[in-house]
């Protein structure tokens, strides 16, 4: 039961925060023109927890051209202990993620099946939703965003050139306030027998957190996330590592 327990953890956090923060972004083929753009992608990460353990699934995230500015981000993992599904239909507006309509779904064996909707209604100011078949409502901010939406946001703005992002993020009926910062702007990583300069970003806590979470991205393959690296209070870590990426343009 106990590895069972590890186990749903990473899987969850493969298709939560961790993993969402997979995505990618190209910038635009006009060298001269500095706005971040959006292309259709699709990537696949596998993972592994302490001690070199590996994960029997994969996760999958794609962004699709729906037209009219409007995209669909999609976040799909399969693995033999739950399936996840979480998707934001968005619109794509003066180099903002302006947020829809938001999905998750969790379903496994052994573990108790999870849902959240949000839908938002930028006309009236209201955002409403359901979490755990509890109903919400709550007054749309300047710039809300939700769980998935924030983290295509991101990649944007640190392709722009910001260094220290917040974030204030619909999540379980309540408004949560996250923010990251780039702490090395020359790290070196190596992957598959090659050494990469990349951007190395950690999630801002408090100081008396003792979770920690770093990721490194390569800003000269637009801003792709080539690891995540996750190290929980008791020592253990989870790690998430590129294996295939798509982009179409």
């Amino acid at each position: 039961m106990k590895t069972l327990r590890a186990s749903l953890r990473i899987v969850t956090w493969l298709a939560g925060l961790w993993f969402g923060l997979a995505s990618i972004t190209v910038a635009a083929a006009d060298t001269q023109d500095t706005t971040p753009a959006l292309f259709p992608h699709e990537a696949t990460y596998s993972a592994s927890m302490s001690k070199g353990i590996s994960l029997s699934g994969a996760g999958k995230r794609s962004l699709t051209d729906q037209g009219n500015n409007v995209w669909l981000y999609r976040t799909e993992v399969r693995s033999f202990i739950a399936d996840i599904d979480e998707s934001v239909v968005l619109l794509w507006e003066d180099d903002r993620v302006v947020p829809l309509r938001y999905r998750y779904s969790l379903k496994g064996l052994m573990i108790r099946n999870r849902e959240q909707s949000i839908d938002f209604d930028w006309q009236t100011g209201i955002a409403t939703g359901k979490y755990r078949g509890k109903s919400f409502e709550l007054e749309l901010k300047d710039g809300a965003l939700d769980p998935l939406g924030f983290q295509l946001q991101m990649h944007q703005d640190l392709k722009a050139g910001k260094r220290d992002l917040t974030y204030n993020i619909i999540d379980k009926g309540r408004y949560n306030e996250d923010r990251f910062a780039v702490v090395d702007d020359d790290s070196t990583i190596n992957t598959n027998g090659q050494t990469t300069q990349t951007l190395k970003v950690e999630k801002v806590r408090g100081e008396d957190s003792k979770r920690q979470t770093l990721m490194w991205i390569d800003p000269n393959q637009g801003h792709l996330l080539l690891r995540l690296l996750q190290v929980e209070p008791d020592g253990s870590e989870y790690e998430l590592k590129l294996k295939d990426a798509t982009i179409r343009d």
